[in-house]
């Protein structure tokens, strides 16, 4: 149960009948939910993109006003599988619902809009702009947010926190929605997320941090997980960081072990030129790793710069095929043998035949890099 529900449960009644029944997300626990809530007239309702660390952290923000000033509110996920429908938030007595980090399908705000007293919606995607009523077309009690050069985490922050600043300015002594201690550890978690949501990759570790927060996904339905906001609360980039860069070091020494058994390879019986290739059967979550490494030492023998990675997949035997090198076009190879993929990674099935046809005269005797 998110910790909103249980705080629903001691002072608005809502049942302990909350507890995990399904795993859907219009499950029969956000359902009975939505049903408790309209029994008692929760005024505010937040639904956040589920499985999004943007909709957690505007969540979390969410959480932290209407906590701030004891306001009743409801907090479900969001999912594109089997999701909450317009039918289901029928809540008596409900005047505000936000949408964190999505707007939903082409018109569903709308619908939303014509019985409720504010829908506010909070998005970051060129996508959603098409979803989106035009101006003139839109009610006053609908309110997006979509700003493509800000993530929805941080365009629910700023919402949220200036909402604490008027209550503050009207003459009430209110508190900040975080304390100095919690926003500065915040704002570089923040930080990160909106690095990827806007595909930018330019921070140092992005990739280390991505692998870290990444290990959390599965925590992040408030439904299943009483401690959710919480724990995203405590959160650090450091911590974050430091866990994906030992989990790259630690995939890393697994494929410098099979490095040494690198042999050549005739790509396309030679039509493509050659490179150096690696048999992982048993290792084929390796392949990235080790496809690139092998990129990188084909280049440096005088080869094609591209990694060949090969291992039996069910009764197949597959063939990945990495590069470093931005002028260098895998998929090529892989589109010509009915595979594909992008320039850098691609991959394909190769009947067993046809590989021993790639195999040099020489791949018999390990490749000494």
């Amino acid at each position: 149960m998110a910790l909103f529900l249980s705080l629903l449960s001691r002072k608005w009644g809502i049942s302990s009948r909350l507890k995990i029944r399904a795993q859907t997300f219009r499950s029969e626990a956000a359902l009975d939910a939505l049903s408790r809530a309209s029994e008692n007239k929760v005024p505010n309702l937040v639904l956040y993109n589920y499985p999004s660390f943007s909709g957690v952290y505007g969540a979390l923000f969410a959480h932290l006003y209407h906590s701030h000033f004891n306001l009743p509110c409801l907090i479900l996920p969001f999912s594109s599988v089997e999701p909450l429908r317009v039918e289901d938030l029928h809540i008596e007595g409900l005047q505000t619902c936000y949408l964190i980090d999505f707007v939903g399908p082409k018109g569903f705000s709308m619908k939303l809009s014509r019985f409720m007293g504010r829908v506010i919606s909070f998005d970051h995607r060129k996508s959603s702009l098409s979803k989106i009523p035009p101006a003139e077309d839109c009610p006053v009690n609908l309110t997006f947010y979509i700003d493509v050069e800000k993530s929805s985490s941080s365009a629910a922050y700023d919402y949220f926190a200036n909402q604490c600043e008027e209550q503050k300015s009207a003459g009430g002594k209110v508190p900040s929605l975080l304390n100095h201690e919690d926003r500065d550890s915040l704002a570089m978690v923040l930080k990160y997320i909106e690095d990827g949501d806007l595909r930018r990759w330019k921070l140092p570790d992005i990739k280390a941090f991505n692998i870290g927060i990444g290990e959390l996904r599965s925590k992040l339905n408030c439904i299943t997980n009483p401690y959710l906001f919480e724990q995203v609360l405590e959160i650090s980039s450091m911590d974050l960081i430091a866990r994906g860069n030992s989990y790259i070091s630690t995939r890393q020494n697994a494929a410098n072990k099979l490095l040494d058994k690198a042999f050549k390879l005739r790509l396309g019986r030679g039509f493509y030129g050659e490179c150096l290739g690696i048999r992982a059967d048993g290792n084929p979550d390796l392949s990235d790793e080790i496809g690139k490494e092998l990129s990188v030492r084909s280049a440096a023998a005088g080869l094609r710069p591209i990694g060949a990675v090969i291992y039996m997949q069910r009764s197949n035997l597959k063939m990945s095929l990495r590069s470093m090198d931005t002028t260098t076009d895998t998929s090529e190879v892989a589109k010509a043998y009915g595979g594909g993929g992008s320039t850098s990674s691609s991959s394909f099935i190769i009947r067993m035949d046809e590989y021993n046809k790639w195999i040099s005269v020489n791949s018999s005797q390990v490749c000494q890099l």
